[in-house]
């Protein structure tokens, strides 16, 4: 019988944008995450790359749809986490 916390994880699609990429190295990566909330994939990714843009700078969307930060998860999404754009 599998523990609730293999069964809570979730594989997905991760695209970054701007200074995330940079930090992370890549625009896109498949990964296995142990939460469907957004706010705790971004602290796990944060803390794994050592983004300096706090949530609230942030958009989000799943999917190629924008969405709120309590949107939930769901097995095969793709997140885009995108930071804000400067023009001139």
């Amino acid at each position: 019988m599998p523990n609730n916390e293999q069964a809570n994880e979730l594989r997905i699609s991760v695209l970054y944008f701007a200074s995330l990429a940079q930090a992370a190295q890549t625009d896109e990566e498949v990964l296995t995450v142990p939460s469907d909330d957004l706010g705790e994939i971004y602290d796990v990714l944060s803390a794994k790359y050592g983004f300096d843009l706090p949530k609230d700078k942030l958009a989000v969307a799943i999917n190629h749809h924008f969405v709120t930060w309590q949107t939930k998860v769901q097995a095969n999404d793709v997140v885009a986490f995108i930071p804000p754009v400067a023009g001139g």
